[in-house]
């Protein structure tokens, strides 16, 4: 989840693709992704082609470093002043194939809450989710048995697959589930630990930094925004378009964060 703070591509200048970027964060990870990762023949091509160039106009693409991404966008129990602690709502994964870039399969549910039942008005308003949507659902508990069940159903455990959580931002898998998790007395699985933030992914290959998140990530690509802003699993979507506009345009993504 974010909190509030197809057209003719532009043509972007190719020395966007050219410099080094400086890394918007301390990561680690981020600076040894930005020292090794980039691929200075690749950006020059990007250049040269203009990075805005049409999709349809791009009849392939490199190979991905994973066979799957999951796209994962939490909504969360909410207020202003904030409540403590903050419970996932919403509970939405989509299985981005890394060679089509397609979505193959989705996991989507709601959660109930247990801490703070009742949603507020400010969570229903920011998120669209009403109090009959989370009412009856399964705990974060059940919710977590059952992702454990869709990932083994759909080949993800499989230690040959390779496969990584796309976020946009770190929000999700750095603080939420974790905290969350701890407060419940409950084990994060390791698949949860490691992951792609997206705003850093695209800070990266366009080298700017995409302040108002989704919102300007599809500004910056010409694309037009999918579904309701802060609705988890329409985030979802717009995660995996922006991936899949990337990918399209030469793009490879690579593990920018994790959880020790």
């Amino acid at each position: 989840m974010q909190l509030l703070p197809h057209v003719r591509p532009a043509r972007l200048p190719s020395h966007l693709f050219t410099r080094s970027l400086v890394a918007p964060t301390a990561d680690p990870f981020y600076s040894l992704w930005a020292e090794k990762g980039s691929n200075p023949m690749l950006n020059r091509r990007l250049g040269s082609q203009g990075f805005g160039a049409s999709v349809a106009a791009m009849t392939s693409f490199p190979p991905q470093r994973y066979h799957y991404f999951l796209v994962l966008d939490f909504e969360a129990t909410c207020d202003k002043p904030q409540i403590h602690p903050q419970e996932i709502i919403e509970f939405p994964i989509l299985k981005l194939n890394g060679r089509t870039m397609e979505i193959e399969s989705t996991f989507h549910t709601y959660v109930q809450p247990v801490v703070h039942p009742q949603l507020t008005p400010f969570a229903t308003e920011l998120t669209g989710i009403i109090q009959e949507m989370v009412d009856g659902q399964p705990t974060l508990s059940q919710v977590l048995e059952r992702v454990e069940e869709w990932m083994g159903k759909e080949g993800l455990l499989d230690p040959s697959v390779k496969s990584i959580f796309v976020t946009c931002g770190d929000w999700d898998l750095k603080l939420m589930l974790p905290g969350q998790c701890e407060y419940l007395g409950l084990q994060v699985a390791d698949y949860f630990k490691q992951w792609i933030n997206l705003k850093k992914a695209y800070s990266f290959a366009i080298g700017t930094w995409p302040k108002n998140g989704l919102l300007d990530m599809n500004k910056g690509l010409s694309l037009q925004h999918i579904g309701r802003p802060h609705s988890g699993i329409d985030d979802c979507r717009n995660i995996a378009n922006i991936m899949k506009t990337l990918a399209h345009r030469g793009f490879i993504f690579k593990q920018t964060s994790r959880r020790i």
